[in-house]
């Protein structure tokens, strides 16, 4: 199920239901063709349900900046074939404002649905006309954007925790070197810091590791004879 929500909170959790039995709202969907024909007939499947709200972007204008500009809860992009400059926006889409994108083609193009779906492509189709009812389609790509979105999420959350808990360890082994301290004593040093000034604790350590690299760097030390000599320049 998804849910609704409001603009501050995560994309992934504010795309609400293709329905308007569950959202007060409408879902905003994006449309971006150049084909007058099939934008019209697109056009025509979306407008029957009142559960969803139809956007295009401007003439000639691109898909990132119509995305920034209207906030759309999904976009759909339909193609008569397979084309690749399209998926440089659809990149750039994913890169800065990304959003679940539902793609709609002619002609079946492996290579090329591969590519799609590396650009950020949530849902790959082929029709030759647009659906009868189009939902669930775009449900699944909501579905399939959120569920991409948490696993990256959760990645780098904890690449994050990594890189702070090797922070920290360097950190306790600089303690543990300067004062001649063991290692749990270490550790409640940087958390004693880290409460007294109302910090985390990888904030702490990567006070202290900047610190001391500032202390051992070694200073650059001019070349020539002159200088061996103490003389100044």
């Amino acid at each position: 199920m998804l849910h609704c929500g409001k603009s501050g909170t995560a994309l992934a959790s504010r795309i609400p239901p293709l329905n308007q039995t569950d959202c007060a709202d409408p879902v905003k969907v994006l449309l971006a063709d150049d084909d007058p024909g099939r934008i019209s007939a697109l056009t025509a499947v979306l407008s029957a349900d009142g559960g969803l709200t139809i956007l295009r972007p401007r003439p000639g204008e691109l898909l990132m900046d119509a995305v920034a500009a209207l906030t759309p809860d999904i976009v759909l992009v339909d193609m008569a074939r397979p084309d690749r400059d399209a998926l440089e926006g659809i990149r750039a889409v994913s890169a800065h404002t990304p959003r679940p994108i539902a793609m709609f083609v002619d002609h079946d193009d492996p290579a090329f649905m591969e590519e799609a779906i590396g650009a950020g492509v949530s849902s790959y189709n082929i029709a030759g006309v647009p659906p009868p009812d189009i939902k669930p389609i775009l449900r699944a790509a909501a579905a399939l954007f959120r569920r991409h979105q948490t696993a990256r999420d959760e990645l780098r959350d904890a690449e994050v925790r990594l890189r702070e808990r090797a922070l920290v360890d360097r950190a306790k082994a600089i303690l543990i070197r300067e004062r001649r301290i063991a290692e749990p004593e270490a550790y409640r040093l940087l958390r004693k810091r880290a409460m007294g000034s109302g910090r985390r604790i990888p904030d702490i350590a990567r006070e202290i590791v900047e610190t001391h690299e500032q202390l051992t760097a070694a200073p650059e030390t001019p070349a020539g004879p002159d200088h061996a000599k103490g003389v100044s320049p």
